[in-house]
């Protein structure tokens, strides 16, 4: 139990002037802040204790620290010597005996330092070798070896005690803690009880202060009730509010979300996800003084057998880059040749394959690119296709007539010809360059290729050589001593010999480069082409490369492109599709549609797409990005995948391979017999109608080996069924040269002589129709059923 501590008490432990304090003063203070004492020997409480030594030390500040220790550390003169006389005695008085170390009646004791006017606190003395201590508090004298030793024994004690687990005060020292330490314990007390004030205050803070809530692009609503350390059900209700039905599990976007964070009191910070893909490849863009002209990259195009491979080997011979005559040149799919100066860059003429790849991720390989047609032939169904994808990827077009040196040239016909494609020539006042030439004399090259550089000028093509390489894959195979070899060309920085590259799903280090002529390079600059080796595996045609400064994340990068790659082909969702077409109009993703139109004749090809294009409105435009007459190839198919385009078939069929790559690539194929039908089901689509009732469910081909007319019966089909089987009553198409001729029913299916439900496949049958006679060798026949579609 603590000791009272009354106000006399108090004042008797103040001194001001050297006086003691009055208690009056004391108790004046007390009445000033609302507790005022009954009387002098009123015990005071802690909270009264505070209120006085708060006042006395507010009203009365010192002017430095060493005033507070003046009268304990004071040096005496050397003339009086009172202080060591007095000491003396006490260090030969016997053990226990009580010596006076206080101030006589006679001696003067040690005085506060002059001017000093400031209430202390009386301390008890200390002891500092030689230097007098004097003990202020008036009591008997006291014998200080006694306590040190005693402080000795106590410390000795208590670090064994706590090296114990626990610590032990003695009653005594206890006892004197709380009497001698008593303000100590009132300032100890106080410390505490603000230490627990700040800490619910931070509390306080923490709780109105809004929670920071890091947001993807897209979040579980379930991770963002844990975010923002609300339950999920709150979270859910607040959706609900602002109209948005979902799930706990649903995932919503960051608007979405950022929005329900903000009303529901959290601040809101867009989280940014670094892909290993952005770690590792540098996309930064060049600055302006960094750039440098490059050489063009032209690409010739054209239908078969018009003159393309004449036409380059004529400009390899005539124009050799400087220092390459006497070299073995090696053919790698591309080559440089210098005009007048500048160099050029020569893609040798890619297949469709490989050109629509590069286009299809976005790799603008080439600058330019010429269409051969030839004078004597005019515009082939390959020279359309070379048109449309030039035009995908908004290249320029510069037309070379060729073969002008024949005697049935007809120079005015192609030019004719291709302003029904949007080629007008300059000539007749358009803005596409058309030049006559002769691969076979060279009449026209030089003109052909000025123009070629003239267009290279205008369009200002420029690159950063002082960077790493970037650019596509132009060709690549495996090679049995090599290994992976692949044609790469440089659309920007540097590439050099040891460089770790990545391309598509293929990582590797460049252990050696070769150009055109087969001599070795250690490095190649923008436009550049050249065959490399050191690849893990063989890269895809048309694949972008980066060269990269980590081995090991490249590796990481790999193989999380053949995860994803192998998601992408078990995906069931097709790219576009009439089922779809209006939620993705709704949703905003779709602007054009792309069709390409195939019919059996070339003026029901023109009346589709023409009835097609009108079906354009505010929300969608109906684009025919390729109209030509034929069965449905797997170049349609390539073209319609890489587009996002749906097929319309109007009395054609798609042959095996176009089939499985309509399947693997998930394009819609959509097969017509009248025209209305084809119009109709798409401006359905576009509004959203389309309901489909029934599909097709194919069963098997067959082909007619040999035709028998039998009396009574009519023209009867020897046939062997190619695949799956033939059924009795299925329904059936019969196609010659992918053209239908027949859609209708098989009417009998005969075994040998007797009449069967079904044949399979391997075996031999015959086939008669319902009221249709012109059966012819060599035709297919298609069995189909049509499903209904349960909705």
């Amino acid at each position: 139990m603590m000791t009272k501590y009354p106000v006399h008490k108090v004042a008797k432990d103040f001194k001001k002037n050297g006086k003691v304090l009055p208690s009056k003063e004391v108790m004046d203070i007390l009445t000033q802040y609302g507790h005022p004492p009954k009387n002098h020997m009123q015990p005071l409480s802690d909270e009264e204790l505070s209120i006085v030594f708060e006042y006395l030390t507010q009203h009365n500040q010192i002017d430095s620290i060493e005033q507070v220790y003046a009268d304990v550390y004071h040096e005496p003169e050397a003339k009086k010597e009172p202080a060591p006389k007095a000491a003396e005695p006490a260090k030969d008085a016997p053990k226990g005996e009580k010596k006076d170390h206080a101030p006589q009646q006679g001696q003067k004791a040690a005085q506060p330092s002059q001017g000093q006017a400031k209430p202390t606190i009386q301390r008890p003395a200390s002891r500092v070798p030689a230097k007098k201590v004097v003990d202020t508090r008036g009591g008997p004298a006291v014998n200080l070896e006694k306590y040190d030793e005693r402080l000795e024994n106590f410390t000795d004690q208590r670090r064994q005690d706590m090296r114990g687990g626990k610590q032990k005060l003695p009653k005594q020292n206890q006892r004197s803690r709380q009497q001698g330490g008593r303000g100590q314990s009132f300032g100890n007390k106080r410390r505490q009880e603000e230490q627990d004030r700040m800490r619910r205050l931070q509390l306080e803070i923490a709780k109105k202060a809004p929670t920071k809530v890091l947001i993807p692009d897209e979040i579980g609503v379930g991770e963002l009730a844990s975010r923002m350390k609300k339950t999920g059900a709150e979270v859910v209700k607040c959706l609900i509010k602002n109209g948005v039905m979902a799930a706990l599990s649903a995932v919503i976007d960051f608007d979405t979300a950022a929005i329900i964070a903000e009303e529901m009191g959290c601040k809101v910070e867009k989280e940014v996800i670094v892909t290993i893909e952005e770690r590792l490849i540098d996309t930064a863009e060049d600055r302006e003084e960094d750039l440098k002209g490059r050489a063009p990259v032209v690409v010739v195009m054209g239908h078969v057998d018009h003159g393309k491979t004449s036409l380059l080997d004529y400009i390899r011979s005539a124009n050799v880059v400087s220092g390459e005559a006497g070299g073995i040149t090696q053919h790698i799919g591309a080559y440089q040749v210098d005009v007048k100066g500048n160099t050029v860059t020569f893609l040798d003429t890619p297949g469709h394959e490989a050109f629509t790849a590069m286009r299809a991720r976005g790799a603008m390989i080439t600058d330019i690119a010429i269409l051969v047609v030839a004078a004597d032939d005019g515009i082939m169904p390959q020279t359309v296709e070379s048109i449309n994808h030039a035009k995908a990827a908004n290249i320029p077009i510069i037309v070379a007539i060729n073969k002008m040196d024949k005697p049935a040239a007809n120079p005015d016909r192609i030019m004719q010809q291709l302003t029904e494609y949007s080629l007008v020539p300059e000539e007749w006042g358009g803005e596409t360059i058309v030049c006559p030439i002769s691969a076979k004399t060279g009449m026209g090259i030089d003109n052909l290729l000025d123009m070629v550089v003239l267009t290279a000028e205008v369009q200002e093509l420029r690159a950063n050589p002082n960077r790493t390489a970037h650019g596509a894959v132009i060709e690549a195979r495996l090679d049995k001593g090599r290994g992976p070899v692949a044609t790469l060309l440089v659309q920007n920085g540097t590439l050099k010999q040891g460089d770790v590259i990545i391309a598509g799903t293929a990582v590797g280090r460049v252990r050696a480069m070769t150009d055109a002529r087969g001599q070795k390079l250690t490095e190649a600059g923008p436009s550049v082409p050249v065959e490399i080796i050191g690849m893990g595996e063989v890269p895809g045609a048309g694949d972008d490369f980066h060269a990269v400064a980590d081995e090991r994340m490249a590796r990481e990068l790999v193989e999380q492109r053949k995860t994803e790659r192998k998601d992408a082909i078990s995906s069931s969702v097709g790219k576009v599709t009439l089922e779809d077409l209006f939620s993705q109009i709704q949703a905003g993703e779709m602007k054009n549609l792309n069709v390409i139109v195939k019919a059996d004749v070339q003026g029901s090809a023109e009346a589709v797409k023409a009835s097609l294009e009108k079906l354009t409105n505010e929300e969608v435009r109906v684009r025919v990005i390729h109209c030509a007459v034929g069965a449905i190839s797997e170049s349609d198919v390539m073209l319609a995948g890489t587009s996002g385009a749906i097929i319309v078939g109007f009395n054609v069929r798609p042959d095996a391979n176009a089939k499985d790559s309509a399947a693997r690539m998930g394009v819609d194929m959509r097969m017509y017999r009248v025209i209305y039908d084809a119009i109709n089901e798409i401006e359905a689509a576009m509004k959203g109608m389309l309901a489909p009732k029934f599909r097709e469910v194919d069963l098997g081909r067959a082909e007619v080996r040999n035709v028998f007319r039998i009396t009574n019966v009519g023209m009867v089909a020897g046939c062997y069924v190619l695949d799956g089987k033939m059924q009795r009553g299925a329904q059936m198409r019969l196609l010659r040269d992918n053209i239908v001729i027949y859609d209708g029913a098989i009417a009998s299916l005969q075994r040998f002589k007797d009449s069967v439900k079904e044949v399979a496949s391997g075996y031999e049958c015959g086939i008669t129709f319902e009221k249709f006679q012109d059966i012819k060798e060599n035709d297919i026949i298609e069995a189909y059923l049509m499903e209904q579609i349960e909705v």
